[in-house]
């Protein structure tokens, strides 16, 4: 991390935080949020909810480790449109996407959605004390907790006014999922960020909660991965193991753990996630990076922008709980050094590449900023090795 952490700052400062400020959007609010391949930019493009709240969480964050105004005034800006056009007055929740000027576009209410807007508000709550914001976080988990939770755990997608719809929105691979991995594990990461900001004796209960699903539900011991795709009583839909979900969850439910401050729950927890990193070394590193996925045994070696991300944060800490384990270390500067030949666009007012084939190519039909493409995977890895080295 020492070696890693001095270029990781110089990525964050230099590259990834000017590029984000150059989308604050001025006239309508929030930040552009398309920008395509050849680096156009649609300032009449939707704007996605999701994509506003990792804005604001990465620029809250941000904020509170650099010191730095001009990003506590990003966060600000963030913060104003998420209130202003992404919280639904009239149903509660938030929107899965608004227009360029803020008028409900996609009304749909998505699980995974509130989850982010939770713990973009927790991380604003944590920069400024605004009591308007932890308030907000606090409604939308108990709006949550009144519409997505069942007695099994949590549903996925609904409509306005939280009347469930199916899923498209989070199921892939050709199925069609009533429950996901992928969901479960961002309320985990909201909730355990307004934990964090506030503690709660109900947070802190459906944390427990969720970490039993986890275990009982997520994982499969004898496979050495998470499932990923489930109906409604957790039957895993298809044969698939995503590597970038496993390794960045190896690091997030141990931090959320941990802030429990349960001794025995986390050695518990850290048994499983240890055994989730060791898989995605042998599995899924190929000696330069960290491949997407494997379906039916055949192997997606994509380079994702956010599989990376995490593969570097989820090694690095697989390394501070293991110093012995030299391996892990190696891997994260593997990966490091692909992302700096692969995934980082060289040319000016850029960022990353959302996704490159094996030889470095990148996918035409991806975008460098899109309702999904944002700083939060990148921003959040190069946060962290930067404060576990100090």
């Amino acid at each position: 991390m020492k070696r890693l952490t001095p270029e990781v700052q110089t990525m964050l400062e230099q590259k990834i935080i000017p590029f984000w400020l150059s989308l604050k959007d001025e006239r309508y609010g929030g930040f552009i949020s398309y920008v395509d391949l050849d680096l156009r930019r649609y300032a009449k493009a939707e704007k996605g909810c999701i994509l506003n709240s990792r804005i604001l969480w990465f620029f809250s964050e941000a904020a509170m480790l650099l010191h730095n105004p001009e990003l506590s005034h990003a966060a600000d800006h963030a913060y104003r449109f998420l209130m202003r056009y992404c919280v639904d007055r009239k149903a509660g929740g938030v929107f899965w996407s608004v227009t360029y000027d803020g008028k409900p576009l996609d009304t749909t209410k998505h699980t995974y959605n509130q989850a982010f807007a939770i713990y973009a508000l927790s991380a604003y709550y944590r920069l400024t004390g605004n009591p308007e914001a932890l308030q907000t976080a606090r409604q939308l988990f108990q709006i949550v907790e009144m519409h997505c939770r069942d007695a099994e755990g949590y549903g996925e997608s609904y409509d306005r006014f939280w009347n469930p719809q199916s899923n498209e929105k989070l199921s892939e691979n050709g199925v069609m999922a009533e429950r996901t991995m992928n969901t479960l594990l961002h309320v985990f990461e909201g909730y355990s960020g307004l934990y964090q900001a506030a503690k709660s004796p109900e947070v802190e209960k459906e944390l427990r909660a969720l970490l039993d699903i986890w275990s009982e539900k997520m994982f499969d011991p004898e496979k050495r991965r998470q499932e990923v795709f489930f109906d409604r009583s957790y039957h895993s839909l298809i044969d698939l193991q995503s590597y970038g979900h496993d390794i960045e969850s190896a690091w997030l439910l141990d931090w959320g753990c941990d802030l429990l401050g349960d001794r025995e729950l986390s050695e518990k927890i850290h048994r499983m996630t240890d055994v989730l990193a060791e898989s995605v070394l042998e599995r899924g590193f190929d000696g330069e990076a960290v491949c997407n996925e494997i379906e039916n045994g055949v192997t997606d070696t994509d380079r994702i922008w956010w599989v990376q991300s995490e593969a570097i944060l989820g090694f690095t800490h697989m390394l501070e709980k293991h110093p012995e384990q030299a391996q892990y270390g190696e891997a994260a500067e593997k990966v490091w050094a692909c992302i700096l030949r692969l995934l980082v666009d060289p040319r000016e007012n850029s960022e990353w590449f959302w996704k490159v084939d094996i030889h470095g190519k990148p996918v035409k039909k991806l975008t460098i900023v899109d309702p999904w493409k944002c700083p939060y995977h990148n921003g959040r890895m190069c946060m962290e090795i930067i404060k576990r080295n100090h």
